[in-house]
């Protein structure tokens, strides 16, 4: 991965494909959207950057607290820095409140936004799923992080931690051992700033980009609840519902997810306006 210095931080970027840029903000495993980078029906068209957020991986770690706003200002100087004006944001999770945060702070940088599950939790069904998190948060608290983290992914996957973690392995190689050596990040910083972001329909409205809200047709009652706030939220919102998968999404069934995440793209490109610059190409991107 290169690296760029973006709002005062060092930040560590991956690019694939050309065409329009899309950038993807990802949640508790660094590398979740990695499946999508050997997606062709995104790399074919369009050019996505997949980056680690302050605190995962080599990107510059800073201690807390890390808002979900200073998360958005970090990917709006990401997309400045490598020159785009202009791009399709998706979000995983916790990626998709950043996504929400950053259309609502830097509205002409983000053309359409595609929510994989957004995370809300000031939501009635957020407390049933921390509840069930109880021992993973416990075992954080003891230092047995590797515990912690598969117990939460466990957790809101909706699968026992076998099977949770065969699944992520598959299609995210490493993604276990890299959250487990984020688990600071994650447990003390990023999971709190989640749960004090505040987001709701007056926010909302002000959000005039197209929306994707794409659902797991087995994911849990948090985001059934949240896929509900956005019809409500998002006139303009399509629904993209993938079956046979939960919140892992992606990392459990890339291909229709990608499919159907290419398709709304390509329903609403970015126009070439005068002035405006695309940057469709990362090649003429290096580290510093």
């Amino acid at each position: 991965m290169e690296k760029l210095i973006c709002n005062g931080i060092q930040l560590e970027y991956e690019e694939r494909g050309a065409g329009e840029p899309v950038l993807l903000i990802g949640p508790v495993v660094a590398g979740a959207f990695v499946p999508f980078l050997s997606a062709p029906a995104l790399i074919d068209r369009f050019r996505l950057i997949r980056y680690n957020k302050r605190g995962w991986g080599a990107s510059t770690h800073t201690p807390g607290p890390v808002s979900i706003a200073d998360h958005a200002a970090d990917a709006a100087a990401l997309l400045d820095r490598l020159g785009i004006e202009a791009a399709h944001v998706a979000g995983h999770s916790s990626g998709g409140a950043i996504a929400m945060q950053l259309a609502l702070d830097r509205p002409g940088l983000v053309h359409s936004l595609s929510l994989l599950e957004p995370s809300l939790l000031t939501i009635p069904s957020a407390a049933s799923l921390l509840e069930k998190a109880a021992p993973a948060l416990d075992a954080y608290g003891r230092g047995d992080h590797a515990s912690a983290v598969i117990g939460f992914l466990s957790v809101v996957s909706g699968l026992d931690r076998d099977a949770c973690q065969a699944v992520i392995e598959r299609h995210v190689p490493g993604g276990i051992a890299q959250a487990v050596a984020d688990a600071d990040t994650f447990f003390g910083i990023e999971l709190p700033s989640v749960g004090a972001w505040s987001f709701g329909a007056e926010q909302a409205a002000r959000i005039r980009q197209p929306v994707l809200s794409v659902l797991g047709s087995q994911t849990g009652p948090l985001w059934r609840d949240i896929a509900e706030l956005l019809r409500a939220w998002f006139p303009q919102a399509e629904e993209l519902v993938v079956q046979d998968t939960g919140h892992l999404l992606q990392m459990q069934r890339p291909e229709p997810i990608a499919r159907g995440v290419a398709a709304f793209l390509c329903r609403h490109p970015i126009p070439e306006l005068p002035g405006r610059r695309l940057s469709r190409t990362g090649a003429e991107h290096r580290s510093v």
